[in-house]
C-alpha cells in the first residue's frame, strides 16, 4: 500500500483549506506538514494521529475514534487553540494525472 502523499483539511464553518504534504515519518508512520506553516499530522503512540505546531503543542485529534489507522483518516477532526476551536473535514487529494 502506498502512503497517502497529500490531503486537505477542509473547514466546516466557512470552507478554508489547509494542505498537507506527506514529508517523512515519525513513530513508523508518515508524517505530513502543512504547506503555508509549520504544522504537522503526525501519529504517536500516546496521541494517536493528531497536528501539532512547531513546540510540540497538540492543536487536533480526529473525532471518532480512528486514532490508530495507518494514515491520517478521512473523518472529522476538531482543532483548538486558545479559546478557539473548529471541525475540519479531511479529504484526501487525487494524484495528478
Amino acid at each position: 500500500m502506498t502512503a497517502l502523499a497529500s490531503f486537505t483539511f477542509v473547514r466546516h464553518i466557512d470552507g478554508i483549506r489547509h494542505r498537507f504534504e506527506r514529508d517523512g515519518r515519525r513513530h513508523g508512520r508518515p508524517a505530513y506538514r502543512r504547506t503555508d506553516g509549520n504544522v504537522w499530522c503526525v501519529w504517536s503512540p500516546t496521541e494517536g494521529w493528531h497536528c501539532e505546531i512547531a513546540d510540540g503543542l497538540v492543536t487536533a485529534h480526529p473525532l471518532d475514534g480512528h486514532a490508530d489507522e495507518p494514515e491520517p483518516p478521512a473523518t472529522v477532526w476538531r482543532s483548538f487553540k486558545g479559546d478557539r476551536s473548529y471541525l475540519y473535514g479531511l479529504r484526501p487529494l487525487e494524484p495528478e494525472a
